[in-house]
């Protein structure tokens, strides 16, 4: 299951890369800005309300999302109670600059109207993405896409066990006789044992093989549940085990990874339009 939501996650990164992500997701990473700067419920999202003027330019709530979205991680370490500031300060900045090119006659240039043509394009790319293509994706799309990408789902079982760890194997045998003449583990694991799961009865919860050192997952998982184990040594110790469950591996829930399955489904429609379109131009490659 950690695999497989590691796999989306790492799918969602490369569609940032790709530039197939929507202002829509940018419009909450504002609002969680604004949130986190205050630690209140953030305001309603207004994109023409002013938050800062340079000259007779305004610099709008949009103009941060925009920033935002073009800045990406490069701001993901900015504490975010200053992030909101920083960002409008940087397009103060840029203001400022780009009136000093056009005072110079930049906005002339060969070189600004190429640029300018590319950055139209990616615009236009992203405005249809978000207001055609990804205002089209249905619930009952991403409930499919994700049916489809779970279908054949294979995780590793998942055991739930109990432990008592001592210093020495005579003090493990010990409490494995105590426990084989009725004593209760949960009362044993809290008043004997030494690792931090004593103070709970020595519950672990639920783990999967990995999760555990080698020794003590190959222990537990040859228990059948409710019975204990003989004393097992690992590096932290001496450890009587008991296994209060077993149970199959289950995918992620659909709304833990709905907003990851959401994009793949938008980037699988991006690829599908691209080729389509492609098929009726003349592309060359010139090398």
């Amino acid at each position: 299951m950690t695999g497989m939501i590691h796999q989306l996650k790492n799918f969602t990164s490369a569609l940032v890369l790709g530039g197939v992500v929507t202002v829509g997701s940018v419009f909450a990473v504002s609002g969680a800005m604004a949130q986190d700067a205050t630690q209140q419920e953030a305001p309603q999202f207004d994109p023409e309300k002013v938050v800062a003027k340079v000259g007779d330019e305004n610099i709008t709530e949009l103009d941060l999302v925009y920033a935002i979205e073009d800045l990406g991680q490069d701001i993901a370490q900015i504490p975010p109670q200053q992030r909101r500031q920083f960002v409008i300060q940087m397009l103060v900045d840029m203001k400022v600059m780009a009136q000093v090119a056009r005072d110079e006659g930049m906005a002339d240039s060969d070189v600004f109207a190429r640029r300018k043509a590319y950055l139209e394009d990616r615009a236009l790319r992203r405005a249809y993405l978000e207001e055609v293509v990804a205002k089209g994706i249905t619930d009952e799309e991403v409930k499919a896409e994700y049916d489809d990408i779970f279908k054949d789902f294979e995780g590793k079982e998942q055991l739930r066990a109990r432990h008592i760890l001592v210093e020495s194997e005579d003090d493990a045998k010990a409490i494995v006789d105590e426990l084989n003449n009725g004593a209760d583990f949960v009362e044993v694991a809290k008043a004997k044992s030494t690792g931090p799961s004593g103070p709970q009865g020595g519950d672990l919860g639920y783990f999967a093989e990995g999760d555990m050192v080698p020794e003590f997952y190959e222990a537990a998982n040859a228990l059948e549940v409710g019975k204990i184990s003989a004393p097992v040594q690992s590096q932290f110790g001496w450890h009587v085990i008991k296994l209060e469950d077993r149970k199959a591996a289950e995918p992620p829930a659909f709304e833990q990874v709905q907003q990851q399955v959401r994009q793949r489904v938008l980037a699988k429609k991006f690829e599908e339009i691209v080729a389509k379109n492609k098929e009726e131009l003349t592309i060359e490659i010139v090398e």
